[in-house]
Parts: C-alpha cells; structure tokens; sequence
C-alpha cells in the first residue's frame, strides 16, 4: 500500500508512474519505474500525456522503435525523439509501450492508433525531448527516474 510500511518479512512494491513538471514555457516529463526499462516506459507516458490522455488511446497498432546512446540520458532522449517522429510521420498516438535495455541500446514498442483529432483532442504539438533537466538514475527506494524536458 502506498504511504506505508511493508509488514515485516513483505518487500515494498515499486508503484511505477509519470508526472509532469513546471519549466517555462515548455514542460517536464518524468518517469518512475522498478527498472530503467520501466522508467522510461513511464516517461513515454508522461509525454503522451502533454498531448492527451494515455488511457483514451487505443493500443490496436504497434511500431518497433529501437535506439543506440553511450548513457542512459541520451538513451531517453533518443527514445522520446524517436516517439515523437513516429507520432509524426504517422499520425498516431501512443497509450502504451514497451522497452527492453541492453546497454546502451534500447528495444521498444509503441503501441497506439491514428490520432483522432475529435476523439482524443490533441492539447499541443511536441517538439522535441531536450537535454534540459536530463536524468536518470536510480532512487531512493530502488527504483528508477527517467526525466527531461519537452519542447512544446
């Protein structure tokens, strides 16, 4: 349970989710996973979310996404890039995602349909990811935070 302590003997269970945050004129998206691979699965989410809401977008279509950085915040960068141009050129958006990391190379899959303006009603056009506030690493309790900011 969320905000309390495991009973004895029970491990914590990672609660894996993305956010939002504040930075001028653009905005931050964040990941929070038990694993990089999670993490970065959450910060799609958190940039499909700038758009619209994940949950209202169907995942009948999948595109393979595969990417190659020497660290792991290029690694994200190039991952939400890589998302961004698909949304673009296919006129799509994504509500889930999978991603397998070996190294500095990343194996994923969007999994969306083509974007209904009238249905999932697009706030604004992304960008871009940034290397603005670029991090990831582990966290306190184990998990992982992948975050960064988008160009709107």
């Amino acid at each position: 349970m969320v905000g309390r302590e495991p009973a004895a003997g029970r491990a914590r269970v990672m609660q894996e989710h993305w956010e939002h945050y504040e930075h001028g004129a653009d905005i931050g998206v964040r990941g929070i996973g038990a694993t990089m691979a999670g993490a970065f699965e959450q910060a799609a989410l958190a940039l499909t979310a700038v758009i619209t809401d994940p949950a209202a977008v169907a995942a009948r279509d999948a595109v393979d996404i595969a990417c190659e950085a020497p660290d792991p915040e290029l690694l994200l960068a190039e991952w939400l890039n890589a998302l961004v141009y698909e949304m673009a050129v296919r006129r799509m958006l994504f509500g889930r995602y999978r991603v397998e990391i070996d190294g500095t190379r990343l194996r994923g899959q969007a999994f969306g349909e083509p974007t209904s303006v009238e249905r999932h009603r697009p706030a604004v056009e992304v960008k871009g990811a940034t290397y603005t506030s670029l991090r990831v690493a582990p966290t306190e309790d184990g998990g992982w935070l992948a975050q960064t900011v988008v160009d709107v």
